[in-house]
């Protein structure tokens, strides 16, 4: 059967607390965010150490972690800004295993500079693909060689967005370093999103072999608001990832609260993954107990 997970980031708190939270809306698996009030997990500050105190806190309370949140603009257009996102994703790859899961998940980014979420031209043209597809091979590598696996998040405005991009990625990156990380409502823009069985089709057509982890949000129209969306999920320090809600003619608000298919989803994700953990996000804190039980529900209606 499928697992309903969350990510830690939605609960701000420290360590201990964090894990009994989330043990006590009866969620049984996480994806690590590296955020706690008592433990430093910043760039140069990850140790052995600290990882094992992490891992067997959220153990201890039967929340094994699946894998580990690692977002950054892996292309960033400055070097050196480039350089300390990457070196800090690959700081969290190196320390993956020891975190309890192999598996740490970015997104391709953007050469836009204002944020990690908006179009920029260069996204879509064949520099832009290559640079990134550099990036890719040798966060891949560096996965390998540390006995972890990076998993590539699409996401409709970044460089690797659309099915056909993420599946040219997968044939130039053919590596066993490199997974997918599969969020369907990320592959919708305006152009598509009213073919989308089609799209959902196409995806798991072309993509079910490269999953290794789910995600459950939403996806629907914007309506009159075509700005860049964050929400007040009650944490000042919170992760711009926690706090977006979209961009333009797209809204990504949290599971139940959208247009998605969730059963023809969760159906072709449960074809070749039946055990797979699928992570709840883009909520606060207060909305969990009510997302979880909008997707127990729907693996209860399909029997997975």
């Amino acid at each position: 059967m499928m697992q309903a997970g969350i990510f830690t980031g939605y609960f701000p708190y420290g360590l201990e607390e964090t894990a009994k939270k989330i043990r006590g809306l009866d969620f049984n698996t996480v994806q690590l965010d590296l955020h706690f009030r008592d433990v430093d997990l910043s760039a140069g500050q990850i140790t052995k150490d600290k990882a094992k105190k992490v891992r067997d806190a959220f153990r201890e309370h039967n929340l094994p972690i699946c894998c580990v949140s690692g977002y950054t603009n892996i292309i960033h257009p400055d070097k050196a800004e480039r350089d300390k996102r990457v070196g800090y994703l690959k700081e969290i790859i190196r320390n993956a295993r020891h975190f309890g899961s192999p598996y740490v998940i970015s997104e391709t980014g953007t050469y836009n500079t204002e944020s990690d979420w908006v179009h920029h031209p260069k996204n879509k043209t064949e520099e832009g693909f290559e640079e990134c597809r550099k990036v890719v091979a040798d966060l891949a590598q560096t996965a390998y060689d540390h006995g972890a696996v990076f998993l590539l998040e699409t996401y409709v405005n970044n460089v690797v967005g659309s099915v056909e991009e993420t599946v040219r990625m997968f044939a130039q990156v053919d590596h066993p370093g490199l997974g997918l990380l599969m969020d369907p409502t990320n592959y919708f823009e305006t152009h598509n999103i009213d073919r989308m069985d089609q799209i959902l089709n196409q995806v798991f057509d072309t993509l079910t072999d490269k999953i290794k982890i789910a995600h459950a949000k939403d996806v629907k129209r914007s309506g009159s608001d075509k700005s860049e969306k964050h929400a007040d999920i009650g944490d000042d320090n919170a992760m711009e990832s926690h706090t977006f809600r979209g961009v333009g003619e797209i809204e990504l608000p949290a599971p139940g609260l959208g247009s998605l298919n969730y059963d023809l989803y969760l159906q072709r994700l449960a074809e070749k993954h039946p055990n797979i953990p699928v992570i709840i996000e883009h909520l606060a804190e207060d909305d969990a107990p009510r997302a979880k039980k909008f997707l127990d529900g729907k693996f209860r209606a399909n029997g997975l």
